[in-house]
Parts: structure tokens; sequence; C-alpha cells
């Protein structure tokens, strides 16, 4: 008696694609905007659709210690908001996790 299941369906196929093909396909567009007096808001738009961005945001509010939220925009889709100047932040950390290259990411405001 053999196992037959395995021939219609590799589990492992995701494996064999290796770590050079990365979820992120464009670029990750980081920028600020200024609120009311020296209140500010970061904004990161153009992660994959695959993340869970509920899950990235509750990430990132406890390492940077902010509040953040997913706001769905009518052009750029589902955007991340952080409160506060967090650019240098979100950078070193979407790198640090692997969710971003350093090359993808556009850093305006500067």
């Amino acid at each position: 008696m053999s196992i037959q299941n395995l021939n219609v369906f590799d589990p492992f196929a995701d494996a064999i694609k290796g770590a050079d093909d990365d979820v992120q396909d464009g670029l990750v567009h980081i920028r600020i905007q200024q609120r009311s007096g020296r209140k500010t808001l970061t904004t990161v738009q153009g992660l994959s659709s695959e993340y869970d961005l509920k899950k990235i945001v509750r990430a990132c509010k406890k390492e940077f210690a902010c509040n953040g939220t997913v706001v769905e925009h009518p052009e750029y889709g589902e955007v991340l908001q952080l409160q506060g100047d967090q650019r240098e932040n979100i950078c070193q950390w979407l790198t640090k996790c692997g969710l971003a290259k350093s090359d993808q990411l556009k850093v305006h405001g500067f």
C-alpha cells in the first residue's frame, strides 16, 4: 500500500521557490503628514496585500510605542497610519523583519 495523495499536491512547493522570491513586489512609500501644531502622522502605502496589515500595525504599535490604524484610501488602497514621525523606525523595522528590502523603500518628506 502506497500513499497516493502526495502525487497530486506537493506540500513543500512554496519552500522550493527559495528565499529570493519575496512577496513584496513594488515600492513601499513612507510619508509624513502634518496634523495640527507639532503633531505628525506617518503613512505606509504599498505593502503587499498578502500581508495581514492589522498584525503589522499591532507589532509596530508595540515596537514604537505609538498608536496606529489601517485606513482604506480610495486611490492607494489600504494604508497604515502611525502617530508621530516614525519614518526611520518603520524603515529599519520593515527591513529587519524581511517584509521589504531597503531598495524597495521610498521615504518622502526629507
